[in-house]
């Protein structure tokens, strides 16, 4: 079944939040993929290797990886990420990691929600090759 796409308006248009929320699991389903892929070993050795590409330490140093390769668009959309208000930072990651975090998983859910799966496809390569775990 193929979901619905919207233009770079609409999926623009949606709260950095929402597109957050949204692009954390865009980002969790490529790391677990990703994870699997690597080879067929244990659910908990998976689990352990997919938790350390979501946290927020590491999602803050994919951004520095990507952000030279952004368009003007999706730097728009990171800041707007990594500016959103209402966020809740976890004990176990410091402020401005989370936030960089969240601008991540934003730039992810709007490519999403806007249909550029070979942008998100390029965008997590680079990340996988720069940051190897």
């Amino acid at each position: 079944m193929a979901l619905p796409v919207l233009t770079e308006r609409e999926a623009g248009a949606y709260s950095p939040n929402v597109l957050a929320f949204y692009g954390d699991c865009v980002y969790e389903l490529l790391v677990r993929r990703e994870v699997v892929l690597r080879g067929n070993t244990n659910a908990g050795r998976l689990h352990d290797l997919a938790v350390e590409q979501v946290r927020a330490s590491y999602q803050s140093r994919a951004v520095d990886v990507i952000e030279p390769m952004l368009t003007e668009k999706e730097s728009d959309i990171l800041r707007r990420g990594r500016n959103a208000g209402g966020i809740s930072v976890p004990k176990s990651a410091k402020p401005s990691e989370y936030r960089r975090a969240t601008a991540l998983e934003a730039l992810f859910g709007y490519l999403s929600l806007s249909g550029q799966q070979e942008r998100i496809e390029e965008l997590f390569t680079a990340i996988c090759e720069a940051l190897p775990v």
